[in-house]
């Protein structure tokens, strides 16, 4: 049980980004240091989906307690500020994050249901959606009006595990096209890179 919790925490983190379900036409727009993003558009929405998907030369377990570390989940989000378990109920849970963004933009802050799914080839995925009016908005952030995606840990060996990170979001309030096209680019990137230098280090 303590077990989901950390997981459902960790999962709050991946926020940001409606309808990956219908995104279409993926594009690569960043393939460096073995980590690979791909852009959508979303029909009806003016902010694209994206998709990073990397292998780590480390356990999926070692992956997942990675993942289940509330406390230091945060160093490996993309502008992740701060996070905390808001409700557990089954294999689902209510997450509060807080993100970090550039002056002038206002922060964000998010509230994401997950569901945790143990596949049948082995893989656990954690979809995610936004639940913006779960609690009361909080004064100096801007709500993320909604949230569509998934994180998937497959095994690919004893020590490799691949790693996809797909999300798509509607930040809410005025974000510049700059900060939002940067974004879906940096966000898996940045996290994905992050998560492995920790799952590599003794």
């Amino acid at each position: 049980m303590k077990s989901l919790y950390r997981l459902a925490v960790t999962c709050g983190v991946t926020v940001l980004f409606t309808g990956v379900a219908h995104a279409e036409d993926w594009q690569l727009a960043k393939d460096e240091q073995g980590i690979k993003v791909w852009l959508s558009e979303v029909p009806g929405s003016k902010y694209k989906a994206y998709r990073g998907v990397t292998v780590i030369d480390a356990s999926f377990q070692r992956l997942r307690a990675l993942q289940e570390d509330v406390a230091g989940a945060c160093a490996w989000i993309h502008e992740c500020e701060s996070q905390k378990l808001l409700k557990h109920e089954g294999d689902k849970a209510w997450t509060y994050t807080r993100f970090k963004t550039p002056w002038p933009v206002t922060p964000r802050d998010s509230v994401l249901q997950v569901s945790t799914v143990q596949q049948t080839d082995g893989s656990l995925r954690r979809n995610l959606l936004a639940q913006p009016r779960y609690i009361p908005e909080e004064k100096g952030y801007v709500r993320v009006a909604s949230v569509d995606g998934y994180w998937q840990l497959t095994p690919k060996g004893p020590d490799r595990t691949e790693v996809t990170y797909q999300v798509h979001t509607d930040p809410g309030g005025s974000v510049p096209s700059w900060l939002s096209n940067k974004f879906v680019v940096d966000a898996p990137f940045n996290t994905l890179k992050a998560l492995r230098e920790r799952a590599l280090k003794p």
